[in-house]
């Protein structure tokens, strides 16, 4: 009822048309709101602008994750293409021969810390099978690599690599036969590869059979990194769509002066959420479609994805369109429940009355129950991920609604200090929501990062597997299927010759028979035979007195295996020592009479964990090159200070044999699907954390043209800039703190939950150190980003109006 409604229409006036009702008043309501945010001039496009910045952000990551599974299912498709076609389920079942299989064998290797994957090949008949991905199979020394390796092989960064590939490339994989755009693979032909220096036949690729399937506890780790790195990017969005909440209201409170009910006034402010969050969803898509275009250039954690793989799914794409804006239009209606507009003026300018506790403890509480009620993850159960999911979702949302409350609580007992402290407390004193909203983001990714840190932590021993090698003593082993004698001298000579090499543990391994006719069920006594220099040797059993010319016989600790072995090791006794001489054309059996005077040793541990027993001699008393079934082992030891070590050793061993393992040994090794895992989790967390500063930017930007006229006010009265930047600095840092102290307990408390659901231990408690260092920095970073801005806005034309 308008002002003039007292007044009586005259007689003859033609009726009043009726108002709408129902539905077609809520449409006029929400439209007259969406005309208030287009034409609402240069502060309500700069509201709108910042929320629909705001959500885009967070729909962009959405989509991101959206597009998950696809990406997933397009890498499996292309890794089992790839793969090499079983012939049976036997891993030692080889094909035949025939004109389109292929011998290869795995030459990969490292560079600088990243794998890089390669094969030689050699072709059996005209028409050998490809890789997918290659056009021509490549021919003695031509080498077909994939983009990203020969932009490193072009440039200056990779001289060392090139070195090791030193081959003529004659043509690029495409991407039917790679995982992502910078994974780094080639393919090399050979003409002197055999079955009998380590080639493996193969009839085709492409493997159909299904996957490994992932442990539970992996199953529950990759439910929590989800929950994790999504639920702050939904509050961000709850919290970007409250932009410009003081400047609405006022603006409401206007309405109500020239006739507008409250449920009007609050279907007006909807559709001026519903056009921020819908055109927020177009910027999001927007910043998706152009940043697909560059996500083959960029690479997180060696984790890079070919833009064609980046499609959501349609399903989570459609949720996400729908969900977006009813979440923009509920939080805004939730929002303005708290808020008494009347026609003079709006009841938050005022006290705020005391947020209530238990409803806000009470929804946290709940998400540990339903935690606690799943019960324990065993490994004969299937994992039911939706109450897991849930109620670590419940428990971060609930931290997030608790922290308005502990603000509020905390800032109304400080009082006193500096005048910059002063300003601050007393602006969150009156007015501590916003400041809430801003941290919540930040608090809820620190509470899940502590949480899976420490559920990472404890099932780390489930993937971390103790290898019993010694790197102290050796950084490198290296082994060769190139048996022949001359090359196995050869390649410890190298070995040691190598720069930054201090030691090499070079031995030729071979096998000595004791000599006679069996029966075809005869077992005949066998041993193995190394030979080696006394500093060798010395380094794999426990020798004392040695010269060029001795042996040894070396009982190992089980002393069934030493009676086994001293059958064969008979001291004054013949051995065969060319063992299936007669297999290798002008080959024949040798044989040699093990001195009477050998003396007996204890076997020692190499520095790779394992046990060396038999006979062993120096090449004084048996030539390596008379063995033709050797096998080159080398552990390497080198000196860490020389700048790529690892790769002059990778150069060397590539230089003896292209085929050569070389193996960088770890006194502890992870499980490859744990170690992609929490690879990914890192990808996620940083992107995750990217997105909240850039939230928080928004959000503190907007917060200060709030501020505007106040600011411009304080310096009017002589208020120096350096006094207001240090209290925009604490109105950010208390809130921040009381917001990590919460993230701490709340990440602790679930991380504890989800390590007795796995049935483990706690194994850190102060894993949060990171964390909320990383927070407080991120904090300090948006803080300073925004100065400029405030100095902008503490300028003397803020006083205007109109």
């Amino acid at each position: 009822m308008t002002l003039l409604d007292h007044k009586s229409a005259p007689a003859d006036a033609p009726p009043r048309p009726t108002q709408p009702t129902g539905i077609a008043a809520l449409l006029r309501d929400l439209g007259l709101g969406i005309r208030f945010a287009v034409s609402g001039g240069r502060e309500g496009w700069i509201r709108t602008l910042l929320t629909a910045v705001g959500v885009g952000l967070g729909v962009a990551l959405l989509l991101v994750a959206a597009s998950a599974p696809h990406l997933l299912d397009e890498r499996s498709a292309r890794e089992q293409a790839r793969a090499e076609t079983k012939i049976s389920e036997s891993p030692d079942a080889l094909a035949k021969k025939s004109d389109t299989s292929v011998l290869r064998i795995s030459a990969e290797t490292e560079y600088r810390g990243r794998t890089i994957g390669g094969f030689l090949m050699r072709a059996d008949g005209a028409h050998p099978v490809v890789p997918p991905g290659v056009t021509r199979f490549p021919g003695p020394d031509e080498m077909v690599v994939s983009p990203a390796l020969k932009d490193l092989l072009g440039s200056s960064e990779g001289s060392l690599l090139k070195e090791r590939l030193p081959y003529r490339i004659t043509g690029t994989i495409g991407k039917a036969g790679l995982m992502a755009p910078g994974e780094l693979l080639f393919y090399v032909g050979s003409d002197t590869l055999t079955p009998a220096n380590g080639g493996h036949r193969i009839a085709g690729y492409g493997d159909p059979g299904p996957g490994k399937e992932l442990p539970p506890i992996l199953i529950v780790l990759i439910i929590m990194i989800c929950v994790v790195l999504l639920v702050p990017v939904a509050i961000f969005i709850a919290t970007a769509v409250r932009f410009g909440g003081d400047r609405r209201d006022r603006r409401l409170a206007a309405l109500r002066l020239v006739g507008a009910d409250i449920r009007m006034t609050r279907r007006i402010a909807a559709g001026e959420a519903l056009f921020g969050s819908v055109l927020g969803l177009l910027v999001g898509l927007a910043l998706f479609l152009v940043g697909c275009q560059f996500i083959g250039s960029v690479e997180v954690w060696d984790v890079s994805a070919f833009p064609s793989d980046l499609v959501p799914d349609p399903w989570l794409t459609a949720l996400i369109a729908v969900a977006v804006p009813v979440t923009a239009v509920l939080v805004t209606l939730v929002a303005l429940r708290s808020v008494v507009i009347e026609p003079l003026g709006v009841a938050r300018n005022g006290r705020n009355r005391r947020r209530r506790l238990w409803w806000r403890l009470l929804i946290p509480v709940a998400g540990l129950a339903v935690l606690g009620l799943t019960g324990k993850v065993d490994e004969f159960s299937p994992v039911n991920p939706y109450p897991i999911a849930g109620g670590a979702v419940l428990v971060l949302v609930g931290l997030a609604l608790l922290l308005p409350w502990l603000v509020e609580a905390c800032v109304n007992r400080l009082h006193g200090g500096p005048v910059p402290w002063q300003l601050a407390i007393r602006r969150l004193q009156l007015s501590s929501g916003a400041a809430s909203r801003a941290v919540s983001g930040i608090a809820v990714a620190v509470a899940g990062a502590v949480a899976l840190q420490m559920l990472f932590a404890a099932v780390g021993d489930e993937f971390n597997r103790i290898t019993g090698q010694d790197p102290t003593r050796a950084q490198f082993y290296t082994f060769s299927e190139n048996v022949t004698g001359e090359a196995a001298t050869r390649t410890i000579k190298e070995f040691r010759a190598t720069k930054g090499v201090t030691a090499v543990i070079g031995t030729v391994e071979s096998f000595a028979v004791k000599p006679g006719t069996y029966q075809d069920d005869e077992v005949q006594p066998t041993t193995s035979l190394t030979v080696g220099d006394c500093a060798t040797l010395r380094e794999i059993a426990r020798i004392g007195s040695c010269k060029e010319g001795d042996a040894f016989v070396v009982h190992p600790a089980d002393k069934g295996l030493a009676k086994w072995m001293d059958k064969t090791a008979r001291k004054g006794k013949a051995v065969e020592l060319n063992y299936a001489a007669e297999s290798i054309p002008g080959k024949k059996s040798k044989l040699w009479t093990l001195p009477a005077d050998t003396p007996t040793v204890s076997s020692r541990r190499d520095p790779m964990g394992e046990e060396h027993w038999g006979i062993m001699a120096t090449a004084g008393a048996i030539d390596p090159s008379t063995l033709p079934h050797a096998q080159t082992k080398a552990q390497i030891r080198v000196d860490d200070s020389v700048r790529d070590v690892a790769e002059y050793v990778r150069n060397t061993a590539a230089r003896l044999d292209p085929a050569m393992r070389v193996v960088t040994l770890k006194s502890v090794a992870r499980d490859r699907q744990y170690a992609s895992v929490q690879t990914g989790l890192q990808a996620g967390a940083t992107a995750t954390l990217l997105l909240i500063a850039a939230a928080m930017l928004v959000s503190q930007l907007e917060q200060l043209r709030e501020r505007k006229r106040l600011l411009s006010v304080l310096v009017a009265f002589g208020t120096r800039r350096s006094t207001l930047g240090w209290s925009v600095l604490w109105q950010t840092a208390v809130p921040v703190a009381i917001g990590l102290v919460a993230a701490v307990a709340g990440g602790l408390g679930l991380g504890a939950v989800m390590i007795w659901m796995v049935a483990k231990k706690v194994t850190d408690w102060w894993l949060f150190l990171p964390m909320t260092g990383a927070g407080a920095a991120l904090i300090l970073l948006v803080t300073l980003v925004s100065l400029p801005s405030l100095w902008r806005l503490m300028r003397p034309d803020g006083l205007r109006t109109e």
